[in-house]
């Protein structure tokens, strides 16, 4: 299994992406520690990873607030013996449909806001950890991309493009601890789009603009994160893994 004895932290793993990669790190032999704002629904997916055979820990916060996300950093270290891998995959409160120069700026800061603070608080909890081991892995989730045309997505490319700023500086500064950090891009996921969304056009273009003509599905997110966070890829960081089916070319 890729991620034997390895101990993940999964930042919103009650979501859609979240608890496909909680599932993927588990099968390939993680121990999960799920967090997120509803201990019910972490409790569910903990229960299943359980059943099947995986190793999962809840704990409820909220992946905004620096004090809990240290103390939950620090007691995962010292109870499991180590932080091995962090992902966050929290929403970022963006607002979209309405054209930039319609919006407020309020709107337009919101997912900056949230996907820099988050991104950075828990990214910092997890690599003071790592140093000391001399090892671990960052993932963050959503780079960058081209505005699309018709679409008005707000600032979510803006937080986007932030992470991604984030991303290159702490790869650069933690690669001497042998700390690894890498971004998860997809030119979105169907499947996290609730079928009464109103959203068959955005689906059937989404689909449409891929080379391969489908999307990525929350398994193959899984997969490739799973790999991300191996050994297998231990010469990869400070760059994007692209599994977009070739929406954006590299």
């Amino acid at each position: 299994m890729l991620l034997e004895g390895r101990n993940a932290i999964i930042y919103g793993a009650a979501g859609g992406i979240g608890s496909a990669v909680a599932r993927g790190f588990a099968r390939e032999g993680a121990r999960v520690h799920l967090t997120g704002r509803t201990l019910k629904k972490l409790d569910a997916l903990a229960d299943e990873i359980r059943a099947a055979g995986g190793k999962a820990e809840t704990a409820e916060f909220d992946a905004l607030d620096e004090t809990a996300i240290d103390e939950h950093a620090a007691a995962v270290a010292s109870s499991a013996g180590s932080v091995d891998i962090s992902m966050n995959v929290i929403t970022h409160n963006d607002v979209q449909g309405t054209p930039l120069v319609e919006m407020s700026l309020a709107d337009l800061e919101s997912p900056v806001r949230t996907a820099v603070r988050t991104n950075f608080l828990t990214a910092r909890a997890a690599a003071r950890h790592m140093i000391g081991q001399g090892s671990g892995v960052i993932l963050m989730f959503g780079g960058d991309g081209d505005p699309l045309p018709g679409y008005h997505l707000g600032g979510l490319q803006v937080a986007f493009s932030a992470m991604e700023a984030l991303r290159r500086g702490l790869a650069c500064e933690l690669g001497q601890h042998g700390i690894r950090v890498l971004t998860l891009r997809t030119g979105g996921i169907p499947e996290t789009i609730p079928a009464d969304a109103g959203l068959e056009d955005a689906i059937r273009d989404m689909t449409e603009s891929t080379m391969l003509k489908r999307t990525a599905s929350l398994d193959d997110v899984a997969r490739v994160a799973a790999f991300a966070a191996s050994d297998h890829a231990r010469s990869m960081t400070a760059t994007a893994l692209n599994i977009s089916c070739g929406t954006m070319v590299d």
